[in-house]
This record gives C-alpha cells, sequence and structure tokens, in this order.
C-alpha cells in the first residue's frame, strides 16, 4: 500500500469508528485527545501524524527518527512524509490541522537527534512536545499499535472538524435572518470591528481592516489592493513593501503600501521603511502605517521629516480604529458591503493567521450587534 492508500483506509475506518475511540487504554486515550485538540499549537499532532504515516509505510523505521541528519539505518524524513502525504490529506478532507509542515517550526527544525522520552524540545505548550514523543515512544515499542493511534487521531479530528461546521452554520444563519432588518450604523460597525480587533491574537486583522476597505472603495478610487501574502512571510521573502499593496487600478504600479502594527510604531520602524524604499524597484506615493496602539507624536513628526528626503514620498502613521471611522463614514452607503467584506476575508483566513474562536467571535459579535439595533 502507498501512504495515500494508507491514508485512505485510516480515513474509512475513521469514520466508521464515529463517535466511539479505537483505543482500548484510558492514559493512551487522554493523550491522544490532549495532543489532537491542542488548538494554541497544531505542531504535535502533524508531527505524531507524520511518523505514523511512515510507520505504516516502512515498517522498518523507528517513528522516533524523523531526521535523516541522525544517519542511522531507521531513521527517515517526517518532513517529507508531511509534505508530501499528509498535507494533501488534510487539505482534502479539510481537518482541523494548519496547513503548513509542522517540521519548520521552530521548535522541530535543525534537530538530528531521536525524539524519544525525556527529550526537551522548546516549545509551547511544554505539555503539548512531552505527550506527543511519550506517544511516539508508546507505538516504538509496539505498547499502542500504530495504525490505531492514527485512525484515533482521524477520528478525533473528525468529529473537530464536524463541530466547527455545525457552530459555524448556526452563527451564519443567525446573521442571515436578520438580513431584512435596519443595517447597522456606521459607528456600529466601528464598535463591532473595534471589539474584534481588542481579541487575543488579533494582529493579522488590521490588515483585513483595510484590505476590505480597499476591496470595496477601490474602483471608486482608481485603485485595488494586490492580493494579501500569507501572514507569516516576511517582506524580505515576497519583495513585498508592507502587508498590504495598493496599485493603480490600470497597471500593477504600486502607490501605497501598509504596514501593520499591534504596537506603538518607533523611529526605528521609520528607519526600516526608508531602507525598504531606498531599494524599491517603483517610486511610492505613500508608506503608511496603521497601529492599534497610541502614536507618539515625536515619531510622527519623526516621520513627516522624510518627505523632501525621499523626493515626495509621505510616510505617516495612522490609528487603526480612526482609519477605520473615516472610511466608513465617506463611504457610508457601502458599509454593509464592507461589513460583508471584512466577514468573507476572516473566515477565508487559515486558522494559523485567524483562529476558529477568532472566526466565531467575529460572528457571535456580530449577531449580538445586528439583534441590538
Amino acid at each position: 500500500m502507498t501512504p495515500e492508500d494508507i491514508l485512505a483506509d485510516v480515513y474509512h475506518l475513521s469514520v466508521a469508528a464515529n463517535s466511539k475511540s479505537v483505543i482500548a487504554d484510558a492514559a493512551t486515550r487522554e493523550k491522544l485527545d490532549y495532543v489532537c485538540k491542542c488548538t494554541s499549537n497544531r505542531a504535535g499532532v502533524r508531527l505524531l501524524m507524520s511518523c505514523l504515516v511512515a510507520k505504516l509505510d516502512r515498517p522498518e523505521i523507528d517513528l522516533r527518527k524523523p531526521y535523516t541528519e541522525i544517519g542511522s539505518a531507521d531513521c527517515f524524513s517526517g518532513r517529507t512524509y508531511d509534505e508530501q502525504h499528509l498535507m494533501a490529506f488534510i487539505s482534502k478532507h479539510q481537518l482541523p490541522v494548519n496547513h503548513t509542515t509542522a517540521f519548520l517550526t521552530p521548535t522541530l527544525r535543525n534537530i538530528n537527534s531521536p525524539l524519544t522520552v525525556g527529550r526537551e524540545l522548546v516549545g509551547r505548550p511544554r505539555e503539548l512536545y512531552k505527550t506527543t514523543i511519550e506517544l511516539l515512544d508508546f507505538a516504538a515499542a509496539s505498547l499502542v499499535d500504530a495504525k490505531l493511534m492514527l485512525v484515533e487521531c482521524v477520528r478525533i479530528l473528525i468529529l473537530m472538524r464536524d463541530e466547527k461546521r455545525v457552530r459555524m452554520r448556526s452563527l451564519l444563519d443567525s446573521i442571515r435572518h436578520s438580513e431584512g432588518a435596519l443595517p447597522l450604523s456606521s459607528e456600529a460597525v466601528v464598535t463591532l470591528i473595534s471589539q474584534h480587533l481588542d481579541c487575543r491574537h488579533a494582529s493579522r486583522l488590521p490588515v483585513l481592516v483595510v484590505a476590505a476597505a480597499y476591496s470595496v472603495a477601490g474602483r471608486m478610487l482608481n485603485e485595488r489592493g494586490k492580493p494579501l501574502n500569507s501572514h507569516n512571510a516576511a517582506d524580505f521573502q515576497t519583495g513585498a513593501l508592507g502587508d498590504l499593496e495598493v496599485c493603480l487600478e490600470s497597471d500593477n504600479t504600486v502607490v501605497t503600501a501598509f504596514e501593520m502594527k499591534m504596537k506603538k510604531v518607533t523611529r526605528d520602524d521609520i528607519d526600516v521603511a526608508v531602507a525598504k524604499l531606498a531599494h524599491a524597484p517603483t517610486r511610492i506615493h505613500n508608506y503608511l502605517f496603521i497601529s492599534t496602539d497610541t502614536i507618539d507624536p515625536d515619531v510622527s513628526d519623526y516621520a513627516k521629516s522624510f518627505y523632501e528626503k525621499l523626493g515626495g514620498i509621505e510616510i505617516a502613521i495612522l490609528d487603526c480604529k480612526t482609519f477605520l471611522r473615516y472610511f466608513l463614514h465617506i463611504f457610508h452607503r457601502s458599509r454593509v458591503e464592507y461589513l460583508n467584506k471584512y466577514q468573507e476575508l476572516v473566515l477565508a483566513e487559515p486558522e494559523s493567521a485567524v483562529s476558529q474562536a477568532l472566526k466565531e467571535a467575529f460572528l457571535a459579535l456580530r449577531q449580538s450587534a445586528e439583534s441590538e439595533e
């Protein structure tokens, strides 16, 4: 059987098991449940699943040695199994696991020794990595059948996926039921999105706030936002000037670059922007910082001082919520279209950028706001 055949068989067995665990030992069940449901870090479950697939494909390997750098006859490339086999399986079945390999996370890359019990991996939560290594050891010692362990992982993920779908469907239905009511005012939309920005782990949201604005108003401005890069892609990797680049509608010339900060903008941030502008392939008009924190007047003045030095390129710092308020009042008749576009962008983001909890929080906040209205 190929790894794809193995995964297809495992999925069939997982669906058949439904809500009944296939693991007899209660302690092992508890450990698997914890690793699969640890939403703060999804690397553990991908590491475990990759190693289990490798073991089922090549029984002679030691699934605690997913690094070819180890150099022994029983080691293997966990990243290869992760990217070439597991990734497509996760995507096909929309399982609630990150869509990027676990082996490039800071905790799991650059390792050249086995993942054995007692090995301390530097990552959070520490209990996740400790438990994952224990499960690898159980399977390596044949204390638990590797195939049953993989079936249990997929079974739990399927239940999580289906529960998420039910919750999302319920929240979306509640919003659709209020579509005939009086639409939210511009100020109510500002309040709603401000509440969302104040949620935990919301660093991606300011990018979506501005991207939604250009999606709605771009045609009236004869400008358009370029497609967003991945939330964890550095500008030097993508060649982008900022988190969002705005072009003229008629061509691909970037005229405005936005950089989002969930903290105060500093002089160092301004200096980095100036350095990027000096090496930019084309000359832009504006480089705008969008901050969710207070704006230091001295830093704002420092940004302004570069206008003449850069030959007419303006650098400015804008408050995110103030930007949103001005936009919605200027384009008041498009406020509902804006809100729908922001929602669309939020729901389309991978969970590594906007968590499931953050997506559900927005829908719940919107449902509550529209009910009150």
